[in-house]
């Protein structure tokens, strides 16, 4: 860790996020098919673990583009997507008849 580039920590911190919103899922199942006991609300219990996973993903995703403008603004999945930036529009169908 002492001698990590800058990339290699975003690299890193992004892979600790995607296992800890894999643990926070994983929990949300047990969750939901265990125990309750006569205090809880379990329905206000799985919403803040949903929360929680959503905002896990978020984090992860704002690494993520960190990562993506370090790289000049280029995306791995830039090439997949579709309607890829400066990709041609197609040409608009012409009405027969």
């Amino acid at each position: 860790m002492e001698n990590e580039t800058f990339d290699e920590i975003l690299v890193r911190f992004r892979s600790v996020l995607k296992h800890l919103a894999k643990e926070v899922d994983a929990t949300k199942e047990v969750k939901s098919k265990g125990e309750t006991n006569n205090t809880e609300d379990i329905g206000e219990v799985l919403a803040n673990l949903t929360l929680a996973y959503r905002h896990i993903e978020d984090a992860s995703m704002r690494i993520g583009k960190t990562i993506q403008a370090r790289a000049g603004g280029k995306s791995p999945y830039d090439n997949t997507a579709v309607g890829t930036p400066g990709d041609k529009p197609e040409p608009e169908a012409q009405p027969q008849g």
